[in-house]
């Protein structure tokens, strides 16, 4: 079976490919007379040729009309594909999900797994978003949490997969959009005087997201909402965990200074 060979080279870049993959025929209609070897062969043709919304009509009418074929595993792996490349990220997670559901002892899940965490993170951005830089930590991160643990799986089930050192980095960036996410959240709170649910979330970030850069930040958030809450104890101890792994630091001068 060549198709790791194949796959592993995918990319990890964004796809800028704006052409529709919808049709407005049944696709268990389309290619009627044609075998499922000519349809799946003439797939294969479009996909060396980067045509992917033929490959996408090709192989989703070989699944509706030959869904037990000699090339069915085969095909649902390469459609992932296609619709990830055609910017089609809700049908390419969908179609990942399908094949991890239909197909957990085939040997490349591993790679359903890394395309649905890609094509949920992707799914967390807009076309402007795509081609602007912009800061996640200030959207609402909720592709961004399911990717993150599309490949937390993929690297504790798959520590040895092609994919797993990609899988690792990504994690490492996502834990950081996430963190931020959380810090931004408990500093608007504690601007809006809500201090009880700003040291809570801060304390989220400090307990969830440690080895990010804004721990630190957190636990200063920590230490003013308590003091204005009048909660000495909880602050003084929060203070000491900033001054005994931040010692010196402007964020423990930050504190002092109030």
């Amino acid at each position: 079976m060549k198709i790791r060979k194949f796959l592993v080279c995918i990319p990890v870049v964004l796809s800028l490919a704006l052409t529709a993959c919808s049709t407005t025929k049944d696709p268990a209609e389309m290619f009627q007379g044609e075998s499922p070897e000519h349809i799946f062969r003439k797939g294969e043709d479009a996909l060396r040729n980067n045509n992917y919304a033929e490959v996408i009509r090709r192989l989703e009418s070989l699944d509706l009309q030959y869904p037990f074929g000699r090339d069915t595993e085969i095909s649902q792996l390469q459609i992932i594909y296609a619709y990830y490349m055609n910017s089609d990220y809700a049908s390419a997670e969908s179609a990942a999900d399908r094949f991890i559901h239909a197909h957990p002892a085939n040997p490349h899940v591993d790679y359903a797994l890394y395309m649905r965490g890609m094509s949920n993170y992707y799914q967390n951005l807009g076309i402007f978003e795509r081609l602007f830089s912009i800061n996640l930590a200030t959207r609402d991160l909720s592709q961004i949490k399911k990717s993150y643990n599309d490949f937390a799986e993929l690297y504790k089930i798959y520590p040895h997969s092609p994919y797993a050192p990609a899988a690792h980095q990504q994690m490492l960036y996502m834990r950081n959009v996430l963190g931020e996410h959380e810090l931004n959240v408990a500093e608007y709170y504690y601007s809006r005087q809500a201090y009880i649910a700003a040291a809570n979330r801060a304390n989220l970030v400090v307990r969830h997201y440690q080895g990010t850069p804004f721990v630190p930040e957190a636990l200063v958030i920590m230490v003013k909402s308590y003091r204005n809450l009048n909660l000495m104890q909880n602050a003084n101890e929060a203070m000491q965990v900033l001054q005994y792994n931040y010692p010196d630091s402007k964020y423990v001068k930050s504190v002092l200074r109030n």
